[in-house]
């Protein structure tokens, strides 16, 4: 038998188990117990009726007329005889027998004491120096009955209380773990980037060093991720003052030098070093992404943060390629404003950079918060879309960018509780892909009509 993996279960199971075979145990040892008193007390009343009846019988013998002859003793009123009796002379004449009596049935004399054949248990004795025998006759069924009845009344009561224990037990086994599950379920409750400790006050001592191990765990894990994200934020902020002065540098010696190949490759630290500086920022993104708060106490109106972040990179791309579609409705939401402008941001740069050198980029928020961005370029298989939000990861190893930037959205994503959905191609077309995701917003029963603009 395979053991069920709940503890409940298997606890409930177990302590059923042993208190069944227990209580059978018991049963049994108190039947064959009942079942040596029992015989006892017969042996004692085949005994007892014997030494009764004889000192009657022999009076009555003696009174007769006529001697030798057998008197059956009639009954007073119709009932079962259980014991029944056979008094006879020395030279085995019966003389007196009860009226269910069946003299073929009953043994020729041995002597005094008690005998068994295999049907009846007997009782004999005798007085006047032998001459007058009196057996008494037990029928064997008569205390097998006995003994099944008394193991039925032991044996009933299990149909009726062991169910009711065994409910017992799992109550008490359920009400001893219910710490248990309120641990589990504090677990189950926390978000993927929680890692404070989970109050264990109430756990049993046997689990208690567990949930403080895990505790221990949790903390450590907890300090290895601040660690990263420190080191990670405090790295490309460092960055940022000397990176600005070597691009100025590089621009100061492309402007004075007059030699082109110096300017040439001026230029070529310029590009590289504003690369770097646009790594060092997707750094701090992924740090704010990975270690910020980024619910609050309050809402705003997300369609204010897209517009500036979608006219912030409309300057630098070709006019009229980023079309964003907003509601006439306020979108509220208890997402940080600056963590959604990381998120839309990415998403949008991330369009403009692999989707097609002149295709659009539309960008659309609707009045339940779901926001999308979809470019033109080729179909991406499945393989590709599952390891794109990983760190580092770009669709084609020639591509440019840093391969965090949906990486950072896939952070802010989980932290929010909502899944990025990746799509190529885009739905309802054969190529593109889009990028969508559902912000926490106060919803409505249906969108309302959209407001374009083009930028």
């Amino acid at each position: 038998m395979r053991w069920p993996a709940s503890l409940q279960a298997r606890l409930g199971l177990t302590l059923g188990l042993v208190l069944t075979i227990l209580w059978l145990a018991a049963a049994s040892v108190t039947a064959l117990i009942v079942r040596g008193e029992m015989d006892e007390v017969f042996d004692s009343a085949l005994r007892e009726t014997a030494e009764r009846i004889l000192p009657l019988a022999v009076t009555d013998i003696i009174g007769r007329e006529d001697q030798g002859v057998t008197q059956r003793l009639a009954p007073i009123r119709a009932h079962d005889e259980f014991f029944t009796y056979l008094v006879r002379d020395d030279e085995g004449r019966v003389l007196l027998e009860s009226h269910a009596a069946d003299a073929a049935m009953f043994p020729p004399w041995t002597g005094a004491g008690f005998h068994e054949t295999a049907s009846h248990r007997f009782y004999s004795d005798a007085a006047l120096q032998d001459t007058i025998r009196i057996t008494v006759a037990e029928p064997l069924e008569h205390r097998a009955s006995v003994a099944r009845e008394i193991q039925m009344g032991l044996g009933l009561p299990l149909l009726v209380v062991l169910p009711i224990a065994l409910a017992a037990i799992i109550l008490a086994v359920r009400f001893s773990l219910a710490p248990l599950r309120r641990f589990r379920s504090k677990l189950e409750a926390r978000g993927a980037r929680d890692l404070s400790e989970v109050p264990a006050d109430d756990l049993p001592h046997e689990i208690a060093p567990l949930a403080a191990t895990l505790n221990g765990l949790l903390s450590r894990l907890r300090d290895a991720f601040e660690a990263e994200r420190s080191f990670a934020a405090n790295a490309a902020h460092e960055l940022r003052t000397p990176l600005a002065g070597a691009i100025a540098q590089a621009q100061r010696l492309r402007a004075e030098t007059s030699d082109p190949a110096t300017e040439a490759r001026a230029a070529e630290i310029e590009t590289t070093l504003k690369r770097l500086t646009r790594f060092s920022e997707r750094l701090m993104q992924l740090a704010r992404a990975e270690g910020g708060q980024l619910r609050m106490d309050h809402r705003t109106d997300l369609r204010e943060v897209a517009r500036l972040v979608v006219d912030d990179l409309g300057r630098m791309a070709t006019p009229g390629r980023i079309t964003l579609t907003l509601p006439d409705t306020a979108v509220l939401s208890d997402i940080d404003p600056d963590a959604f402008a990381i998120l839309c941001r990415n998403l949008v740069e991330n369009a403009l950079r692999h989707g097609a050198a002149s295709g659009p980029v539309d960008v659309t928020l609707t009045a339940v918060g779901r926001l999308v961005v979809a470019n033109e370029g080729p179909v991406l298989p499945r393989e590709t879309l599952n390891r794109l939000t990983a760190r580092f990861e770009r669709a084609h190893a020639s591509a440019d960018g840093s391969g965090l930037g949906l990486a950072i959205v896939a952070a802010i994503a989980n932290r929010i509780g909502s899944p990025l959905c990746l799509e190529s191609p885009r739905p309802g077309a054969a190529s593109g892909f889009q990028a969508s995701i559902v912000l926490p917003t106060e919803t409505t029963d249906s969108e309302t009509p959209h407001i374009t603009s083009a930028t």
